[in-house]
């Protein structure tokens, strides 16, 4: 029997359900970073003072994502999933009247303000594919895990459309529709949210010892997972930050950095149809080496020339390299932690690469005004180069272990 006052564990059946309504919103929760990112920076130049600030609404946005992962995850141990999503999808409706409000009103603060409170709203989306993937069997995770990031590509087609559609409907004050649809889709994320069949109390649905969190942060598998994301998560965000304003300021069009967006997004998410089944047949860290590949690439296009198809097409690799890196480093997270041990686990891995996130974004904006895109793009080389000598390292390590008597 369970304990009293939480639900029962999901059964097969409430999984499948919950993985379809978690893909749902992930669609219309994940339709608001590209707003933010798309426009943050924009209008950060309309408001801020002076241009080193202008991606500081974007950078506050990831580091409220960042700041929001532990408390979200307490929140979710103690009141379970679905409460503390529905939350996260009203203050995400808020802080989209908030952020238009502060474009009305001109203030660069009170905008400053519904980016990052977006964020608890963000590190709750993000937490989607960890709900979904600890229903389901070990090899299930990673088919599961791409599942829900298939969301994100009708999320791609939805903020960016949302952008062009909406940033001109209040004459008097450019972008504020776009901020007011990003509270709309929130909203209609709510019910879907509220939906779910999961425990109330996640302490009530789990049972086992669980390991201290140094020891698990101290393995190797965590720290070259855990790696694995933030440089392919960081790296992303570094360059999609400031792609907007480095094409604007190349003369290309906001339109034109909208679909930019729109394109990298897109490319972010549509390999989640077949990431799962590649992890499967290649493996979890060949797949995530890959994506890094693939990020490297995107970097060498861009310091190619800075024509529309140089930025369009470095973001398409940036976004299929980021959705091989930061699935496969997710899928091996999934290997480093049990049951109970899941939650404190889970949030010290979105704390740490969403805190990377925030720092990458905060160093873009400045670092674009006084080196330059193409400096930019040549930075992120050696990380990369870094990252896969220690994924190379894993895999000997996994293999040694493997014949071992």
């Amino acid at each position: 029997m369970p304990p009293s006052g939480s639900l029962p564990p999901p059964t097969a059946t409430d999984a499948r359900r919950n993985v379809g309504l978690l893909m749902a919103a992930q669609s219309l929760g994940g339709a608001a970073p590209p707003i933010i990112i798309s426009l943050g920076g924009i209008v950060g130049q309309m408001l801020a003072s002076t241009p080193s600030l202008a991606t500081l609404p974007v950078s506050l946005y990831n580091l409220g994502l960042a700041l929001s992962t532990i408390p979200a995850a307490l929140l979710m141990r103690r009141l379970g999933r679905r409460a503390v999503y529905a939350l996260g999808a009203l203050l995400g409706s808020i802080s989209g009247l908030i952020a238009a409000l502060g474009v009305l009103w001109g203030s660069f603060e009170t905008f400053c303000v519904g980016t990052a409170m977006a964020g608890f709203y963000g590190a709750c989306v993000q937490s989607y594919r960890f709900a979904a993937s600890d229903a389901v069997p070990v090899p299930q995770r990673a088919t599961v895990i791409s599942r829900i990031m298939i969301g994100g590509l009708i999320a791609a087609v939805i903020g960016p459309q949302v952008v062009i559609w909406t940033r001109d409907a209040w004459p008097m004050a450019p972008f504020a529709g776009s901020f007011l649809g990003q509270a709309g889709l929130a909203l209609l994320a709510l019910p879907l949210l509220l939906m779910l069949r999961m425990p109330r109390s996640q302490a009530a649905a789990v049972v086992g010892t669980a390991r201290p969190l140094g020891v698990i942060a101290r393995s190797p598998d965590f720290v070259v997972a855990v790696t694995a994301g933030i440089v392919s998560y960081g790296l992303m965000a570094f360059i999609m930050t400031a792609a907007p304003m480095a094409m604007v300021g190349c003369g290309h069009t906001v339109g034109e950095a909208a679909l930019g967006i729109q394109w990298h997004v897109l490319a972010m998410f549509a390999p989640s149809f077949f990431t799962g089944r590649l992890i499967a047949r290649f493996g979890k860290i060949a797949i995530t080496a890959c994506g890094l590949v693939l990020i490297g690439a995107s970097g060498l296009l861009a310091l190619t020339g800075l024509e529309l198809l140089h930025f369009w097409g470095s973001l398409i690799l940036l976004g299929v390299g980021w959705n091989f890196g930061f699935i496969g480093a997710t899928a091996l997270v999934t290997d480093c932690y049990n049951a109970p041990e899941r939650a404190k686990v889970q949030a010290l891995n979105d704390f740490l690469v969403f805190g990377t996130v925030a720092a990458a974004s905060f160093g873009s904006g400045r670092l674009l005004n006084t080196s330059g895109w193409e400096t930019i793009n040549s930075l992120m080389l050696p990380l990369i180069a870094g990252v896969l000598t220690m994924l190379g390292w894993l895999a000997w390590r996994h293999q040694r272990q493997s014949v071992a008597p």
